[in-house]
């Protein structure tokens, strides 16, 4: 993970990447990414990139366990998200969903992980307090809600499970208001200049479309320059 490549990764969003993963494997067919549609609280901020750091949490029911553990593993878990290799993302899997209605993400918390130096939140959970959401940490979440019920985190650094994508405690995650996805740890070396290159071959047929007297024709010839510079 170069600067360059962070950098990047912040400036495009996820349909690209997915496309740039494919790019770079040669093939179509990659699936690391999320189903269903996800909710963004930040729509025009820069995608969230990082390193997963992941976590359960619960928030219907009470919490069974005695207080002083329920204390521990959540300081346990701060601890977690502030010490992780950066840029990091929190990757949470609320185990109600989908009667998910904890509200996990609200301003005290969004702040408190931006302080942390982290980029963002991922959540297949509940968000709030939306306007009040600190500028540079946006959430891509499953759903929104006015409370916070019971939630209380029950496992630390372990996979999770968001909208059907597998996230692994260190995956590399790039998400924005389509959702989420993981990048394969065998494209990482070749993405920057995937994304380069589908970037430059789109606009062959971009350009294109935008000229006036756009028809036919043009874009046969546009296609036909746009396939050779795909191989």
């Amino acid at each position: 993970m170069t600067p360059s490549l962070i950098s990047l990764l912040k400036k495009v969003d996820t349909p690209t990447v997915c496309n740039a993963i494919e790019v770079a494997q040669g093939k179509r067919g990659f699936n690391g990414f999320t189903r269903g549609t996800m909710l963004c609280s930040a729509t025009d901020e820069p995608a969230i990139v990082g390193f997963a750091r992941t976590a359960k949490i619960a928030a219907v029911n009470p919490p069974t366990e005695p207080p002083e553990v329920i204390k521990a593993r959540r300081m346990a878990y701060y601890k977690y998200m502030a010490e992780g290799l950066s840029p990091s993302v929190a990757v949470i899997e609320d185990v109600d969903y989908p009667e998910c209605i904890g509200a996990y993400w609200g301003e005290i918390n969004t702040t408190v992980h931006k302080g942390f130096g982290m980029s963002g939140a991922l959540t297949n959970g509940v968000m709030r307090d939306l306007g009040d959401l600190p500028e540079g940490f946006p959430v891509v979440a499953g759903s929104v809600g006015p409370s916070h019920g019971f939630v209380h985190v029950r496992e630390i650094d372990s996979p999770v499970s968001v909208f059907g994508l597998t996230i692994r405690p260190g995956d590399l995650i790039h998400a924005d208001r389509h959702g989420a996805l993981v990048v394969p740890d065998d494209v990482v070396d070749q993405l920057e200049g995937a994304i380069q290159k589908l970037l430059s071959t789109e606009r062959i047929v971009l350009d294109a479309a935008r000229k006036p007297g756009f028809g036919f024709e043009a874009f046969e010839a546009a296609w036909s320059e746009f396939e050779k510079a795909r191989v």
